[in-house]
C-alpha cells in the first residue's frame, strides 16, 4: 500500500496510562510481517521500557537523536526523548503525566513541519486527563489546528474515518446533537467537501474524487414531510459543488447509503453529524479504521478507538488500528511526493 519514503513516521505518546504504549510495541514486533512503515516515538524511553517488561515483550529501544530516528528501526524502537517524563501507571491515568501527552504532539507536528517526519500518527489520548491540566481544545483534531496555524489563521480540519471499503466525513464533529442542528449551514458543508475533494486528490491519489452527502432527516427530509433542512441547507451545498464541477449527490437517505453496493458508488460520504458518519464505519470496520485529519498544511493519521483503560498493560490491546493509520499516513505521503 505504501513506497519508501525519504522521512519516517513520527508517532505520539498518547495517554501513557492507556493501550497507546501497548500497541506501539505491538506493532514495532510486527514490523517485518505486517510490512510496516518506519516510524519513531516522540515521547519517554523509561516508560516504554517499563511498559515492555511489563507485557513480557522483547523490545529494544534506542534513544535516538531526532536527525538520526529512522536508522536503528530495524534493530530496537526508536524514541525521540521530549524531555518530559511519563510516570502513571497502566489503567490509571493521572494529570501528572499530560504535560508529556501534550509536548508529545506539540513536538511531533514540529518534526513534520521541519523536515524531519513524513507525516504525525497519534496515539489516543484522554481528554478529561488533558482537562485536569488546563488544555482547553475539544480534542486532537482541534489541537492540531491550533498547532498548524499560519499568519494568525486556523486552518478547517477535516476529520476522515477511513477503511479500505469506507471513508466517511462528519461535518459536525464533537458537539451535541442539537448544536449540530445549530450549527450546519450550507457553507459549512461546502467548505467541508471541498477540502474532502483537495486531499482525496492530492494525498489519496483519487483524481476525480464521488461525494455522496447525507440527508440530515430520516429519508432525506421526505420532500419536507419529515423537516425542512434537507431543503433549505443540504440541497443547495450539493448544488454549488456541481457547479463546481465537482463530483457530489444529495441529499441521500442515510440508511441506504452504506450498505456494501451503495459504498462503491462513492468514495466519500458526507455526514452531518458525529454518529451518522461514525457507526456505519465503526461497524464495518472496528478494529481496522483510522482516522485521518484533512485540511492541515500535514498529514495526520490516528488509530480509531480510545485509550481503553480497562485492558491497558494486560496484553490484550489490537495493535491493527494503528497499523493501518501508520500505512495509510506513508501512502498519503508518499502520494503527496509522488
Amino acid at each position: 500500500m505504501w513506497t519508501e519514503m525519504a522521512k519516517p513516521l513520527v508517532l505520539t505518546l498518547g495517554e501513557p496510562a492507556g493501550i497507546g504504549p501497548d500497541i506501539t510495541l505491538a506493532t514495532w514486533l510486527l514490523r517485518t510481517q505486517r510490512g510496516i512503515p518506519p516510524f519513531y516515538v516522540r515521547g519517554d524511553a523509561g516508560s516504554l521500557a517499563r511498559r515492555a517488561a511489563l507485557l513480557g515483550l522483547d523490545v529494544a529501544i534506542a534513544e535516538v537523536r531526532a536527525e538520526d530516528e529512522a536508522a536503528s528501526f530495524a534493530d530496537a524502537l526508536p524514541v525521540v526523548s521530549t524531555g518530559l517524563k511519563a510516570t502513571a501507571a497502566p489503567g490509571k491515568p493521572d494529570a501528572s503525566s499530560a504535560a508529556a501527552a501534550i509536548g508529545s504532539i506539540e513536538q511531533a507536528v514540529a518534526d513534520v513541519t521541519g523536515g524531519n517526519a513524513a507525516a504525525v500518527v497519534t496515539n489516543p489520548i484522554a481528554k478529561s486527563v488533558l482537562y485536569q491540566a488546563g488544555f482547553r481544545h475539544p480534542g486532537h483534531t482541534e489541537f492540531l489546528a491550533e498547532l498548524a496555524k499560519r499568519d494568525g489563521i486556523v486552518p478547517q480540519p477535516v476529520m476522515m474515518l477511513w477503511c479500505p471499503s469506507l471513508a466517511v466525513v462528519p461535518v459536525t464533529i464533537h458537539v451535541s446533537l442539537r448544536d449540530a442542528i445549530d450549527q450546519l449551514t450550507t457553507d459549512l458543508i461546502v467548505s467541508t467537501a471541498r477540502i474532502v475533494v483537495k486531499d482525496l486528490r492530492e494525498r489519496l491519489g483519487i483524481a476525480q474524487p464521488r461525494l455522496a452527502l447525507a440527508g440530515l432527516n430520516p429519508h432525506a427530509g421526505e420532500d419536507g414531510a419529515l423537516g425542512q433542512e434537507d431543503r433549505t441547507v443540504v440541497a443547495p451545498a450539493v448544488e454549488i459543488l456541481r457547479g463546481e464541477g465537482i463530483d457530489a449527490r444529495g441529499p441521500l437517505p442515510a440508511d441506504t447509503m452504506f450498505h456494501a453496493a451503495a459504498r462503491k458508488t462513492y468514495d466519500c460520504a458526507i455526514c452531518m453529524y458525529h454518529d451518522q458518519a461514525l457507526i456505519p464505519i465503526k461497524t464495518i470496520a472496528f478494529d481496522e479504521g483510522v482516522n485521518v485529519t484533512l485540511g492541515l498544511p500535514f498529514i495526520r493519521t490516528s488509530p480509531d478507538h480510545g485509550t481503553a483503560f480497562d485492558i491497558a498493560g494486560s496484553g490484550q490491546a489490537n495493535p491493527s488500528s494503528l497499523i493501518a493509520a501508520l500505512k495509510l499516513a506513508a501512502h498519503m505521503a508518499s502520494a503527496k511526493t509522488a
